[in-house]
């Protein structure tokens, strides 16, 4: 089962990421050059780099989010498996988001190098090096400038932020799913 869980996660990402991605390079640059509109942003984008600009750190984002995915999923279920098991009963919704802020908590940690190279990526000048896109090439980057401290550089606020929404997303997520399956059972 958690294979399924893995492979349907990572399937998800990689379709999300057509739209997080440009959402992502236009906010990026609008939180370093706050002088700058959003549109005027956007705009600039396509006249100076093309559509690709939009999608630059595209491939560094889904090498982000399958790890991350592959990480967070299995992981949920088996919080869920394990808490249920100790209890006697399944998970409580409540319960379910618990172990989601757990296990997003610690998929944002382990992933955060790589969210750090994919920054790197995204907010390069045009045609550097770095814009290229290759993720192994901006970890050394960092590895080599900064060491482990950089190559984990934000961990505290994304795994809270990402704690917090494992918390809603999977909490609601089950709590919905359960409702679904009542309803379909003939249960209100």
């Amino acid at each position: 089962m958690p294979g399924k869980h893995m492979l349907a996660a990572s399937g998800g990402e990689v379709v999300a990421c057509l739209i997080r991605v440009p959402s992502e390079v236009v906010k990026q640059r609008a939180q370093v050059s706050a002088s700058s509109r959003t549109f005027q942003i956007f705009s600039n984008i396509l006249y100076e780099e093309g559509i690709r600009g939009l999608y630059r750190g595209y491939k560094s984002t889904v090498l982000r989010e399958i790890p991350f995915s592959l990480v967070q999923f299995p992981l949920w279920e088996s919080l869920k498996a394990l808490w249920s098991c100790r209890q006697g009963r399944a998970a409580e919704s409540w319960q379910s988001a618990v172990c989601g802020a757990l296990a997003g908590g610690f998929a944002a940690a382990v992933t955060t190098p790589l969210d750090v190279a994919k920054t790197r990526i995204m907010l390069a000048k045009a045609g550097s090096s770095s814009a290229s896109g290759n993720v192994l090439s901006a970890l050394h980057g960092v590895w080599r400038s900064q060491g482990l401290t950089g190559l984990f550089a934000g961990v505290v606020p994304r795994v809270a932020a990402i704690s917090l929404g494992g918390f809603i997303f999977l909490g609601a997520y089950d709590k919905t799913r359960s409702f679904l399956l009542g309803v379909g059972a003939g249960r209100p």
